[in-house]
């Protein structure tokens, strides 16, 4: 099987631009999704589109996943037309689900136990950096897995760290996530605080990315998404507080008793009763103080 050819299951906004930045660096790609609207807008970057998980594995044996929790990557790959049962020998999985770290180590055992490999890859960057190819991802998995996919994650991001055995990107992608959530709320609340005491939100960034108060939230996403009240970034309430829900699970397994993590976490819980699951993340920062943020 030719290294330059691989299956995506799920085309939405972060597998479509996966799709993208893999046909501009050379691979065939496949791709397979329950979703009209996404096959046709897959279909027509060049995706060769098939109908089903076992028509994809006929042509491939290394597939990416991009889907929205762990149930879907389950249904995936152990379903009865799932990965598991119709999956070439030697198959490689990479999974750049933002899923939960106990589900990946039982996947990754399920599929060895049959030959096949299994990478947790979750990525950062948002649906720009998949179609750019710059994304982050933070993977778990045996070395020479890693090593084997390194062609594709080489295209996919500009950096990859590896955290160990299965498991541990997921881990690690949670951290991320709940650290970015922080992050906006917090910058939310210095925006805030600016405004009130007379300072220009745009310039009160420039100031604060200049020196140690900064992240990629004042840095990125406050003027890109936030200040000029576009909140189109493609990536939803809804997903957030998932990865939220599955961070503060995984502060309680570990018995750590992380305070400013539970405030923060109970600030997107309860923004639920204001913002629908199909708002921009970003959209966090109306939660602060009055609402008069910009």
């Amino acid at each position: 099987m030719s290294q330059q050819t691989i299956g995506v299951i799920g085309l939405g906004n972060m597998g479509n631009g996966m799709c993208q930045t893999l046909l501009r660096n050379g691979f065939k790609v496949y791709g397979t999704d329950l979703g009209l609207a996404q096959q046709a807008s897959a279909r027509a970057l060049g995706v060769a589109v098939v109908e089903s998980i076992a028509a994809l594995c006929e042509q491939v044996d290394v597939i990416l996943l991009s889907l929205p929790a762990a149930k879907h990557v389950q249904e995936v790959l152990l379903g009865e037309q799932g990965v598991l049962n119709c999956a070439q020998a030697h198959t490689l999985v990479i999974d750049t689900s933002t899923s939960e770290p106990d589900v990946t180590r039982s996947l990754a055992k399920s599929l060895a136990e049959r030959g096949l490999a299994l990478l947790d890859a979750p990525v950062s960057g948002g649906p720009a950096g998949a179609a750019g190819g710059t994304m982050v991802m933070l993977v778990g998995g045996v070395e020479a897995d890693l090593v084997r996919a390194q062609p594709f994650l080489d295209a996919l991001s500009s950096k990859v760290v590896h955290l160990g055995p299965s498991g541990n990107g997921h881990a690690a992608k949670l951290i991320n996530n709940l650290l970015c959530a922080a992050h906006l709320v917090s910058t939310a609340e210095a925006v805030a605080l600016g405004r009130k005491a007379g300072l220009d939100p745009a310039a009160l960034l420039d100031g604060l990315n200049a020196g140690s108060g900064r992240s990629a939230i004042s840095e990125v996403n406050f003027p890109r998404w936030i200040l000029n009240e576009g909140f189109d970034s493609g990536f939803t309430m809804q997903l957030m507080r998932k990865d939220l829900r599955l961070a503060l699970e995984l502060i309680e397994q570990t018995g750590l008793q992380l305070p400013l993590a539970q405030l923060v976490g109970a600030q997107w819980a309860a923004s639920e009763a204001t913002l629908a699951d199909q708002d921009d993340f970003n959209c966090i920062v109306k939660t602060v103080a009055t609402g008069d943020l910009l």
